[in-house]
């Protein structure tokens, strides 16, 4: 499995995985605009692959004070592979290189198996209020 910096000849099988693993979001993720979008400001996408195909990814940012990890996912025939860990591992050493101290992110509340799985990465849930506001 290697780890690398997504390619736009990724698109179509990233896109499919977003759709297959998150197929409850809002548009405002529609995967299309939110790639366009992400490369604008920089390149924190990253792709696994095994055998050329694509089976995770992980999407980070940073603010200049704080990192972000957003849609991190892996085939659901490939979980329990360490695909995941290697993405995250891989997305905190690129937001350690450019500075970042801190690394956020959010889980839809009754999904525990991923609070489980960032629990064993060494995050903790916080005491916060998570809100947004869509400003279209």
């Amino acid at each position: 499995m290697a780890i690398e910096t997504y390619h736009p000849n990724d698109q179509q099988d990233l896109i499919e995985l977003w759709l297959q693993l998150f197929p409850n979001n809002g548009a405002h993720n529609e995967p299309t605009l939110m790639l366009a979008a992400k490369r604008e400001v920089d390149d924190l996408i990253f792709v696994a692959k095994e055998d050329g195909e694509l089976v995770g990814a992980c999407m980070a940012g940073y603010d200049g004070h704080r990192g972000w990890l957003y849609a991190v996912s892996v085939r659901p025939d490939h979980q329990g592979e360490g695909i995941g860990r290697a993405l995250v591992t891989h997305a905190l050493d690129a937001l350690r290189e450019i500075g970042c101290i801190k690394v956020n992110l959010q889980v839809r509340e009754d999904n525990k198996q991923v609070v489980q799985f960032y629990e064993a990465l060494g995050f903790s849930v916080e005491p916060r209020v998570s809100m947004g506001l869509l400003l279209d």
